[in-house]
C-alpha cells in the first residue's frame, strides 16, 4: 500500500461498514489468529477496508516473526453467521446507529456485539449492578430492591448473568428491562442453572456478547466481559464483593472509563462486604437505596428518565477523568511513595490534588498491587 492509502488520524475504523461484504470481511479480520481489538482497529485505520487489511495481514504477521500465517477462513465466519441465525441472534457493529453510545466511547470498545432480545434497550439509560456469586441473604435482597426501584425509575439494569447478586438483579428487572452481558457466546448459557432466566431475558430484555457464537467461557473471558458491563452504563453499583473479586475489577473498569462507582456498605465482619467497604473508604458513593443512586447521577443531555418521586437536588457532577490524566496521577503518586510508610493525608498535601481525585487513584494502585495500605492510615510502595 502507498502512504496515501493510510489514515493515521484515528484509532477507530475510518468508516462504518457500507455493505454486507465489508461486514463479513471485518468479522473475518477480527476472528483471525492473533488479531485482538487493538490490532483490528489499527489494521482498519492503516488499510482503509477490511479486504485490504486481510490482504496485508500475512505480511504483517511475517514482519512480527510468524512465517506460516493464514487469515480466518470464510467458512468459519459463515458457520458463525449460520449459528447466529439458528439462535435468533443479531449482529451489531461499532459505528452503526444500533451500537450503544456509551460503549462507543471506550478505546477498547468491542467491534461487534451479538445480541438476542430487544436491542432498543441499548438506547435507554443503563445502570450496572454487580456483586458476589455467593451473596448473602441481605445482599440478594438489596440487589432485588435496587434493581426493582431503578427499573421503576426508567433505568435498564445491566449485569453479568452470574449466580448471586447478578441473578437477583436480573430477576427483579425482568419486567422493566435488563441486559445480561455474557462471557462466552451469546448462545451459551453459563451457569446452566440460569437457563430459564436467560430465556426470560431474551423475551423481555437483552443478552449480548462480543465473543464468537458457541464459545464456552473460560477464566480470561470474564475480565473482558466486565469492561462491557461497566462501559454500557453511566454508573456501576457494587452490592456485595470480597476484597479481591471480579466485581472490584468491574468497579476499576468503571473508574478507568470515567464513570461513577457506588457501593452498598456491609458488616466489617463479613468478608463478602470487604470490597464494598473498601470502595466507600476510597471515595465511592455510599448506597442505601435506589434514591442514592439516582441522586448521584446528573441528567445526560436531558435524557435521564423521570422519577416516580420529586427529584432531589443533585450534587455537582464529579469531573470525568481522562485515562491519560489517570495515568499521570498514578505516576505522581508512585513517585512520592517508597517502601517506607507515609500518612495518606500527608501524601495528598504533597500532591496538591483534591482528595476526591486521589482516592480512586489510590484504589486503582492498591488493586494493581502497586501500593500497600498499613494500619494507621499509612501507605507505602509495594
Amino acid at each position: 500500500m502507498t502512504d496515501k492509502d493510510h489514515n493515521p488520524s484515528s484509532t477507530h475504523p475510518p468508516l462504518p461498514p457500507t455493505s454486507e461484504d465489508e461486514q463479513f470481511s471485518r468479522l473475518r479480520l477480527l476472528r483471525s489468529r492473533r488479531v485482538g481489538v487493538t490490532t483490528y482497529k489499527r489494521l482498519l485505520t492503516e488499510h482503509g477496508t477490511a479486504q485490504n487489511a486481510l490482504a496485508a495481514l500475512p505480511e504483517v504477521a511475517r514482519a512480527a516473526g510468524v512465517e506460516t500465517y493464514e487469515v480466518c477462513p470464510d467458512a468459519v465466519v459463515q458457520s458463525e453467521l449460520n449459528a447466529a441465525r439458528d439462535a435468533g441472534a443479531r449482529l451489531i457493529m461499532q459505528g452503526t446507529p444500533a451500537y450503544p453510545d456509551l460503549l462507543e466511547e471506550l478505546e477498547d470498545a468491542p467491534p461487534f456485539l451479538w445480541v438476542i432480545g430487544d436491542p432498543a434497550l441499548l438506547k435507554r439509560p443503563m445502570i450496572s449492578l454487580v456483586g458476589a456469586r455467593n451473596a448473602s441473604s441481605l445482599g440478594t435482597r438489596m440487589a432485588r430492591t435496587l434493581a426493582r426501584d431503578l427499573g421503576a425509575a426508567g433505568y435498564v439494569v445491566v449485569s453479568g448473568l452470574a449466580r448471586g447478586v447478578d441473578t437477583a438483579a436480573h430477576l427483579a428487572a425482568l419486567s422493566t428491562g435488563t441486559i445480561a452481558v455474557q462471557a462466552g457466546g451469546v448462545d451459551v448459557i453459563y451457569p446452566t442453572e440460569n437457563t430459564k432466566l436467560a430465556q426470560d431475558i431474551a423475551q423481555t430484555g437483552l443478552r449480548l456478547s462480543e465473543q464468537p457464537m458457541g464459545l464456552r467461557p473460560i477464566a480470561r473471558h470474564f475480565p473482558s466481559r466486565n469492561r462491557i458491563i461497566a462501559g454500557l452504563s453511566r454508573a456501576t453499583v457494587v452490592v456485595e464483593a470480597a476484597a479481591k473479586s471480579g466485581s472490584l475489577i468491574t468497579a476499576r473498569d468503571a473508574l478507568d472509563q470515567g464513570r461513577d462507582v457506588l457501593a452498598v456498605p456491609g458488616s466489617p465482619f463479613d468478608a463478602r462486604a470487604a470490597g464494598c467497604n473498601q470502595l466507600i473508604r476510597d471515595g465511592a458513593t455510599l448506597v442505601r437505596s435506589a434514591d442514592d443512586v439516582i441522586e448521584a447521577l446528573t441528567p445526560l443531555h436531558g435524557d435521564a428518565p423521570e422519577l416516580p418521586l420529586p427529584t432531589p437536588v443533585a450534587p455537582p457532577a464529579p469531573k470525568k477523568r481522562a485515562l491519560r490524566e489517570v495515568a499521570a496521577l498514578h505516576s505522581m503518586i508512585l513517585s512520592r511513595l517508597s517502601p517506607a510508610p507515609v500518612a495518606e493525608d500527608q501524601l495528598i498535601r504533597d500532591l496538591a490534588v483534591a482528595p476526591a481525585e486521589v482516592a480512586p487513584a489510590l484504589l486503582d494502585l492498591e488493586m494493581d498491587g502497586k501500593i500497600t495500605r498499613r494500619s494507621g492510615g499509612l501507605l507505602s510502595r509495594a
